[in-house]
């Protein structure tokens, strides 16, 4: 279960890290509600954290729980922020998703 919820973590942090990027992208009412938007990804994703790190070995979910943001942020820069999206880029983060996999195999 705390495996679950080591995700949902990361993909909060995936929503506080676009959160930003909308942010910036905003003006008036629309930005704060970005941030707003950033404020309660942030601590939502700290919290499953926290619940997910009380039997998961820290370093593993730590790890996980970035590898995901990192992971999800790009993909999100490539979607929603017109990021490029060439060979070395996707091939690079096809190999975070290998060590992430990896990370969980070896895990107990």
């Amino acid at each position: 279960m705390n495996w679950i919820i080591l995700i949902i973590a990361g993909l909060f942090e995936v929503g506080f890290t676009s959160s930003l990027g909308k942010a910036k992208e905003s003006t008036g009412t629309a930005m704060y509600l970005w941030y707003g938007a950033f404020g309660i990804s942030l601590v939502v994703s700290m919290l499953l954290l926290m619940k997910a790190t009380e039997t998961l070995p820290l370093g593993t979910a730590y790890a996980v729980w970035t590898g995901i943001g990192a992971v999800g942020t790009a993909l999100m820069g490539i979607i929603l922020f017109n990021e490029p999206a060439h060979f070395w880029r996707l091939f690079f983060i096809a190999t975070l998703i290998g060590s992430i996999v990896g990370l969980k195999a070896v895990s107990h």
